[in-house]
């Protein structure tokens, strides 16, 4: 019997380490826009392999436990299917943020249900049952609070990025003292957990952290919520290490761990792209001087705007040799890609070189526009990162903006009182001519005006992406 269990257990550990190797795998093939779709079935393959390993390790449960956790997991993947089926690449950044949050909620009903059930839930890998000590309570301490953060933070995250709340940063009085305030309370909840067993501990920190989640993410502004989004999930990888650490699941460590350290070089390398302190983007602002004044300025730069039409552009770019298209979310809104690639593929047909140029933080996610790319069959060797094709701007003919607006705003170099002042972008405005697709000269998500529209080489083709492309295509053809 003993032998049995021995080798039962060194074959889920193996499991493990076999899991372990695919997610690592599948991170790595999620690097790259060619490697993507393996790297992700490396790692729909390894987290196969840990449900099943985990659910036949030897363990002290009965078979009413199978059949609840059984019945969880048909129903998760259902409604999975169901959000990957109907979710749009438009909406796919706001599910991502809402996903994030069940991980942190996962996290948190774990957390309260060791210490309510802890003489009959907490097994030693011996099949024997033993007793939370106070080393146990502080992990779940620290689980619940990373957990509860996250949950909060991300159905903010959520409804920012759906357009329910507002973009712009709340930023409240002494807020930073405020955060140290929360944060040295649920240290508190934490001892008093730990050291008297007490269970409204666990709850007087779930609750502070919870509020924090919130504050935190609501201090940042939307221009930086595709590096939120990146946050959120190291936030969610770090609670499910912590997690493992709880339920002494050695793959659920190594797997959170990665998914954590992931995150947080993601949001490292999108910071430094933007010109941002990390820490002034968690803290919304900390240790950031506070904008100047720009009393003395008119609240929108003066000037006309110049419209161009479809069969003139189309024209404009027949003669041209350099094109630049610069996607941006109302690409994704309009899901305008395939007729983007459809205007690229005539143009290059006709000796026309194009290129898109893609700002780290374009869309509401981070890769949002190469995912879009990628699914319309645009060729990987001409979409360039802002840092490869920007100092190409001024050999270029013509540049297509579309649907963006803060990553191509002249204010973030010309305008230190602006919110998005230090941000690189592109400069398209060096270009021989710009022109700007939107429906309207409505402001972006930041929520500030663009002067690129008042230039006198930027023309605005407004209307709906899709339909304004297609006229362009059309015209092309004739």
């Amino acid at each position: 019997m003993v032998e049995q269990f021995t080798n039962a257990v060194a074959l889920i550990n193996a499991a493990y380490i076999v899991a372990a190797i695919l997610f690592i795998l599948a991170l790595r093939g999620l690097s790259s826009q060619t490697t993507a779709r393996r790297g992700n079935l490396y790692g729909i393959i390894g987290m196969g392999i840990a449900i099943v390993a985990t659910l036949t390790k030897p363990a002290t449960f009965d078979g009413n436990f199978n059949a609840l956790a059984f019945a969880a997991i048909a129903g998760g993947a259902v409604v999975g299917a169901t959000m990957a089926i109907k979710v749009g690449m438009t909406s796919m950044p706001e599910m991502v943020a809402l996903l994030h949050s069940f991980v942190g909620l996962a996290a948190v009903l774990v957390g309260f249900s060791l210490p309510l059930h802890e003489h009959e839930a907490i097994a030693n890998g011996t099949g024997m049952l033993a007793e939370l000590g106070a080393a146990e309570r502080i992990e779940i301490a620290i689980d619940v609070m990373i957990g509860a953060i996250t949950t909060t933070g991300s159905v903010l995250a959520f409804l920012k990025l759906r357009g329910s709340v507002s973009g712009k940063p709340l930023l409240l009085p002494a807020r930073h003292a405020l955060n140290a305030i929360m944060l040295i309370a649920c240290i508190v909840f934490a001892w008093l957990f730990a050291h008297d067993h007490q269970l409204w501990a666990l709850g007087g920190l779930t609750a502070v952290a919870c509020v924090l989640g919130v504050h935190l993410v609501a201090a940042i502004g939307g221009a930086d919520m595709p590096v939120v989004v990146s946050m959120l999930n190291s936030y969610s990888g770090w609670t499910a290490s912590a997690a493992g650490f709880m339920l002494d699941n050695d793959l659920l460590i190594v797997t959170g761990a990665l998914v954590g350290s992931s995150g947080a070089i993601l949001s490292y390398i999108m910071c430094k792209a933007m010109n941002r302190s990390i820490w002034n983007v968690i803290f919304g602002g900390f240790g950031a001087a506070p904008p100047k004044s720009s009393a003395a300025k008119p609240a929108a730069p003066a000037g006309d705007v110049h419209d161009i039409d479809a069969p003139t552009l189309a024209q404009t770019l027949k003669e041209s040799k350099n094109v630049i298209i610069v996607p941006g979310y109302g690409m994704a809104v309009a899901r305008a890609q395939h007729a983007v690639r459809e205007m690229t593929e005539y143009l290059r047909t006709a000796g026309v070189n194009v290129r898109f140029a893609i700002h780290p933080v374009a869309g509401r996610l981070p890769g949002h526009m190469n995912v879009l790319l990628a699914e319309a069959n645009v060729p990987y060797d001409i979409v360039l990162e802002m840092d490869e094709i920007n100092h190409d701007m001024p050999n270029t003919d013509v540049v297509i903006v579309i649907g963006a607006n803060d990553i191509v705003n002249p204010a973030a170099e010309d305008d230190p009182t602006s919110p998005i002042a230090g941000m690189p972008v592109l400069q398209v405005w060096k270009a021989k001519l710009v022109v700007v697709n939107k429906r309207s000269r409505a402001a972006g998500y930041a929520g500030i005006d663009n002067p690129l529209f008042y230039k006198p080489n930027t023309r605005m083709l407004f209307g709906d992406a899709k339909d304004a492309i297609d006229k362009v295509v059309t015209a092309l053809k004739a």
